[in-house]
């Protein structure tokens, strides 16, 4: 299990309701978090649409996620 620090912006901070949290979690990518997060909370940007920063720097959707990551959507 991950401990990682997701980061909202734009239409993402207003659908969520907060700028940001701590979340815990099993997913490997930004890619899986985002989906996962979309089962939980009423976000309508399908992936295609987003890009993510991680520790700071834009990554591919499928670079992995360890424990205690920044995850900016």
């Amino acid at each position: 299990m991950k401990t990682l620090s997701v980061r909202y912006f734009a239409i993402l901070r207003e659908q969520r309701g907060v700028a940001e949290e701590t979340i815990q979690t099993d997913v490997g990518n930004a890619e899986a978090l985002y989906h996962e997060l979309q089962e939980q909370y009423p976000f309508t940007l399908p992936v295609d649409r987003l890009r993510a920063a991680v520790n700071g720097e834009f990554q591919p959707w499928p670079a992995a996620l360890e424990d205690g990551d920044e995850v900016v959507f």
